[in-house]
């Protein structure tokens, strides 16, 4: 299982359009792009790869030395540990593989829009009777070291990102991502997402439709329609931390940081207020595992960027107890004078920087009735209501 050259697709609408060529040499990782892309004139990561002829590579090893819009196409943390897994059933090491033999494994099941040749088959996923049997072969094999279910597990993980056990499947022509309990999770875990999901529509925050799955077994599954599809379409998708080269497994981000990307990349007021909400929607409801890979953006077929919809919004508590994405500077009790420092970077006038703080606030002041609503436990809901009017006394 080497692969030395890897040739990459740009899928555009239905047209599969060839965007260039990786290659491995002398453990160092080229790119060159297609001559036929360079003519679109699209730039599908502008701060790191830009669209021009001849042969790049990149000037650090964050990645081990993949530009950082292709390491957007690779699954971490629970797709990695399937795949690991898998790997050691096979008897290959998995420090062995090289970036492009995982991208050979990607293929075209990754996020957005870019698909990777040769692919190197995966398995078909099994009938399942319901979501039950996924989250029991996701429990056992998490707590119990149990290989049985590797193959189904990895087969509808497709190539998505984050800690928690998740999948990707199609419901009723239209595909979803289903998050599971991971061991170190509360048992509530789906009905404190989806309860975030209402507040953050209450905060008027771009979120994608959700829904609580119901389970035999516990309080229900969180899920969230994917919008890296859009009516079967695929969409270019790139995360800030692959387009900064932002390290996403330690605090590498201020918000400052973001928004200014934000504003050079879509230049459009809008936009930089999406993500300004989206900021004081983290602050005020203590979701503090902001790192650098739950920030992305969209880019549609004519080369313009959006910001792409908010997700993973839960409580959390982030590196000791800070933010992973410092808020100006401020990382553990960010003050509405850090916000408004943000807010000045996307040329949002202080009196609408306001009205948003005091819209989101207004939602995560209401935050028993959608903790009620979600079906959260008594213990949970205390906590959490605690925590968050501790944030808006200080703020």
């Amino acid at each position: 299982m080497t692969v030395n050259k890897l040739y990459v697709y740009f899928m555009q609408g239905e047209k599969k359009i060839p965007l260039g060529t990786l290659a491995l040499k002398q453990r160092k990782i080229l790119f060159e792009y297609a001559p036929e892309f360079i003519e679109t004139k699209l730039e599908i990561s502008p701060f790191k790869l830009p669209l021009k002829r001849g042969v790049q590579q990149t000037e650090d090893f964050l990645f081990e030395g993949l530009f950082g819009v292709f390491n957007d196409s690779l699954p971490d943390g629970w797709g990695r540990l399937l795949l690991d897994r898998k790997l050691m059933t096979l008897g290959i090491h998995p420090e062995t593989l090289s970036p492009l033999d995982r991208l050979s494994y990607v293929g075209q099941r990754g996020m957005g829009a870019l698909i990777y040749e040769p692919e190197i088959e995966g398995a078909l996923f099994l009938n399942h009777a319901d979501l039950d049997a996924i989250a029991e072969e996701a429990r056992q094999f998490e707590e119990n070291d149990d290989d049985r279910f590797v193959d189904d597990l990895l087969a509808m993980n497709g190539s998505s990102a984050g800690a928690r056990p998740k999948i990707l499947i199609p419901i009723n022509g239209e595909d979803w991502l289903i998050k599971f309990r991971s061991s170190v999770d509360p048992k509530d875990i789906g009905p404190i997402e989806y309860a975030y999901h209402l507040m953050a529509e209450k905060a008027l925050l771009n979120v994608p439709e959700a829904k609580l799955f119901p389970s035999r077994k516990g309080p229900g599954y969180f899920g969230t329609k994917r919008f890296d599809r859009i009516e079967k379409k695929r969409v270019h998708m790139h995360t800030m931390s692959g387009l900064l080269h932002a390290d996403f497994r330690l605090p590498s981000l201020d918000y400052k940081t973001i928004m200014k990307a934000t504003a050079f990349l879509t230049k459009d007021l809008e936009e930089c207020e999406k993500q300004f909400r989206a900021m004081v929607f983290n602050v005020l409801s203590h979701n503090r595992d902001d790192h650098a890979k739950n920030f992305s953006f969209l880019m549609d077929e004519e080369g313009s960027w959006s910001v792409a919809p908010p997700y993973d919004l839960t409580f959390s508590s982030g590196p000791a107890g800070e933010h992973s994405t410092m808020v100006a500077g401020e990382g553990k009790t960010p003050k509405r004078s850090n916000l408004l420092k943000v807010a000045e970077l996307g040329s949002i006038a202080k009196e609408r920087a306001v009205e948003i703080i005091e819209e989101v606030a207004l939602a995560t002041s209401n935050w028993e009735t959608f903790a009620k609503e979600a079906g959260v436990n008594k213990t949970s809901l205390s906590l959490i209501k605690k925590n968050l009017s501790a944030i808006a006394k200080s703020l």
